[in-house]
């Protein structure tokens, strides 16, 4: 049993919000429910969330900005800020840091409500660090 992680962080690398998906999901369900709730002005995000119609027209109805590189399958090639998308290594370190927990690196916990707790606890004590 797999299961994938969407997190939102800060521009610090806090993070703010999770959402769990079982691990063939697509990214997009991640997408659905984490991205109308934020309330920043500009979305750092890869290419699995490269969709117009769940991800950046909603976000720039919104005046946000989505820094999202495009799929190389695209027909048409969206242009994106490569040097603001280098912030995302913040999402990147917090993942490294939420793994050095076994418990969530191997996820010990059979429920998804008790992992999701595990993943909370685990970002409350990184968030103190």
């Amino acid at each position: 049993m797999s299961t994938k992680i969407h997190a939102v962080v800060d521009a610090l690398g806090n993070p703010v919000r999770f959402h769990l998906t079982p691990g063939q999901a697509s990214d997009l369900e991640g997408a659905d429910h984490l991205l109308p709730g934020v309330v920043a002005e500009t979305i750092l995000g890869d290419k699995g969330y490269d969709a117009d119609e769940r991800v950046i027209e909603p976000l720039q109805a919104q005046g946000k900005t989505a820094v999202i590189p495009p799929r190389r399958n695209r027909k048409q090639l969206r242009e994106y800020d490569k040097d603001l998308y280098k912030a995302r290594h913040l999402i990147e370190n917090f993942f490294a840091k939420l793994k050095q927990y076994r418990a969530i690196a191997t996820r010990y916990d059979k429920r998804a409500r008790n992992f999701l707790g595990a993943i909370y606890l685990a970002a409350s004590v990184i968030w103190l660090n």
